[in-house]
Order: structure tokens, then sequence, then C-alpha cells
């Protein structure tokens, strides 16, 4: 049975890690879900879990989302099947290694999943539920947006990438009725650290946050009406400080006049 106010929510990388989480919790809020990844058995194993645990309408949906047509059947899906009211957008990779440790196919690759796909599903889902007035869009993001120095740039960037698009989404369609979150995990324990040829368990133990704690932590957040949830900040003020700071700089950015500190100095 479809509940007619919560909808389905379709979530991709949702056969593990966050993407499994936030199918536990939705279907226990009382969603209908449409899983989107490659391993369809994982997918499925979760779906029968789900079903059995909630009652809830669980469709698998196989799709590799770097894959152009695998991507435009998932799009398709947003556009047109209004029963679906949010997205939570969080399929991505990280490459193993840096930039200039891969090569092309590599790079291509990553900037396919963490960048075209989500933008592409961000748009069907933001025309159709701008449409109707209603919806949400969940970014998975990262807090290595802000701190590009400290990682490969070429997954920060990414990351940088989907936090503009959700602040600007926000912006364009919050005032009509639909939701824009972006989720900005730290380091979160899950199967993308030992895929990309990373052991977690290198960092110290209290860097590392569980995938479970992470989910609710942005729920939660999801709740409050927030825009950017982080949920290892526990200094709200330092994001406040930064956006202020950030947003200041707004006014100034571009002028017909060179600053005057890049104008040559002639001496008499």
């Amino acid at each position: 049975m479809t509940d007619s106010t919560l909808g389905t929510a379709l979530i991709t990388g949702a056969s593990t890690g966050i993407g499994a989480v936030y199918a536990d919790r939705l279907a226990k809020r009382g969603h209908d879900l449409i899983l989107v990844a490659r391993d369809a058995a994982r997918m499925q194993a979760l779906a029968d879990r789900l079903t059995a645990e909630t009652g809830r309408s669980i469709e698998v949906f196989p799709a590799d989302l770097t894959d152009g047509d695998d991507l435009d059947r998932v799009a398709k899906r947003l556009a047109t099947d209004a029963a679906i009211t949010l997205l939570v957008n969080n399929a991505g990779m990280s490459l193993n290694g840096g930039l200039l440790d891969n090569e092309g196919p590599a790079i291509e690759r990553l900037i396919a999943l963490n960048i075209t796909a989500p933008a592409l599903l961000a748009s069907a889902a933001g025309k159709a539920f701008k449409a109707r007035g209603r919806g949400a869009i969940i970014n998975i993001a990262s807090v290595l947006a802000f701190v590009p120095e400290m990682y490969d740039g070429t997954y920060s960037g990414s990351k940088a990438f989907l936090l503009n698009l959700s602040l600007s989404l926000a912006g364009q369609l919050e005032p009509l009725g639909v939701r824009v979150q972006a989720v900005l995990p730290g380091a979160t324990r899950t199967e993308i650290w030992e895929r990309s040829g990373k052991d977690v368990d290198s960092f110290p133990a209290d860097f590392v946050m569980g995938v479970d704690d992470l989910v609710d932590a942005s729920l939660l957040g999801f709740d409050r009406g927030e825009t950017v949830t982080i949920p290892p900040l526990a200094d709200e003020g330092l994001y406040t400080a930064y956006t202020e700071a950030r947003l200041a700089m707004g006014p100034h950015l571009s002028k017909r006049d060179v600053a005057p500190r890049y104008r040559e100095v002639v001496e008499a």
C-alpha cells in the first residue's frame, strides 16, 4: 500500500552503505522505494528484508549510472512517475589514488558518476517536483568540499559541485514548495574506502562515523528544514561564519575596474 502523503523515494547507490541505510530509514518512515544501483542481488536482498519488516512496496531498478542509456532510464522515471516525491542522490565513487595516479577512463568514470549523473537526475526530479509544487532532493556531498587541500581534488571537487548545485536549486525550488538538502559527511565507514584501495582503519578511531549515525543525523537535519547538514560539525557557528564571509564577497566579485592591488605601479 502506498502512503499518498509520503510517496516514493528513489535512492541511487542503494545496494550498500549510505544508500542502503537511507532505504531502511525511509521505508520505516512510510515511503515506498525505488532502489537504483548496479548490484541487483544485494538490492533484492535489501528489498525483501524491508518489505517483510515494513510492508512497503520496494522496486529494484538495476542501473549503471555511468552508462548513458541506464542514466536516461532513471531520469525518465523521475520525470514521469508522479508517485516519486523524494530523490536521494547518493551514488558516488573515489579514485584509487589521485588525479596524477590515474588515466582518463577512471577520471571520466568518477566525473560521470559523481557529477553528470546527480546533475541530470536532480534536473529531472526538480522539473517534475516544481510542476507539482512538492517533493524533495537530497544530495550526498562531503565535508571535503570545504577542504580540497586534504584530499584528491577530483573527488573533493565533485562534492563541491554537489554543494553548489544544492544551494542553487534550493534558492530556485524552495519558494515553490520543493525541498533541497545537501548532506556533507566526513569520513564514514562504508565500502567506498575498500573499493578505492584505502584503509579506513588507518584513521584515528574518533575520525570515522558509523553509517547509521550519519543517516540518522542527516534525516534529523532534513526534518529541521536544513539546506546544508554537516553531521560531524559540532560548532555550527563555524559554518555560519564561513557562509557569511562567502556571501559578503559576492557584491565585490565582478567589477569593471581592476582591483588596485593588480595595477602596476609606475615609479616616477
